[in-house]
């Protein structure tokens, strides 16, 4: 039987922002630099970073990644969450409600969040066809194994499924680091 093999993409901490909330932390006007293009179509890491700043830690030069969305959301690990001390959910990209807040320090001025903060639920993007091809629909939940010295089997993964999507699994940079996974390393379908 013929393995079904999907790429990975590590995920480090990471923020997508309104234009409002771009304005407010790097002035009226602003717009995202583009650094360069990351694997989704239309996604890009992008030249601007803020700090992420709570009463417990500070993480610094966080990267904004574009287009400018509809809400405010930030990225973090479980690792992450331990350093500023919140107690994070782990969630799909978008649902941010009840989630907890942060405060946001640009080159120009402050932002304080109220909700926002979540850890991404693994997920993998992919096509309709990539979907049909490996006989899986959206919203279905998958478990993906790796090989090598430090192999695993992620369960309850995601999958997302939209024409303008590439196959990619994304995780962040703790699974990545316990599984000794880098982008661009295959993973099987299981």
């Amino acid at each position: 039987m013929e393995k079904k093999l999907i790429p990975v993409g590590v995920s480090n901490r990471h923020l997508h922002v309104t234009q409002k909330d771009l304005e407010v932390l790097f002035g009226p006007g602003s717009q995202l630099t583009k650094c360069k293009d990351l694997s989704q179509t239309g996604q890009y890491s992008c030249d601007e970073m803020v700090s992420l700043v709570t009463c417990k830690g500070q993480l610094d030069k966080v990267r904004i990644l574009g287009p400018v969305r509809k809400e405010t959301q930030i990225e973090i690990s479980i690792t992450d969450s331990f350093k500023l001390g919140l107690m994070v959910p782990i969630r799909e990209s978008g649902n941010i409600e009840s989630t907890p807040g942060i405060k946001l320090v640009g080159p120009y001025g402050t932002l304080e969040l109220e909700k926002g903060v979540i850890i991404a639920a693994r997920h993998i993007h992919m096509k309709p066809a990539d979907a049909k091809k490996l006989g899986i629909k959206d919203c279905d939940i998958v478990s993906v194994k790796t090989d090598g010295v430090r192999s695993v089997v992620f369960n309850n993964v995601l999958i997302r499924i939209r024409e303008d999507f590439v196959l990619d699994m994304h995780i962040d940079t703790d699974e990545a680091n316990a599984a000794f996974l880098k982008t661009g390393d295959m993973l099987e379908l299981i």
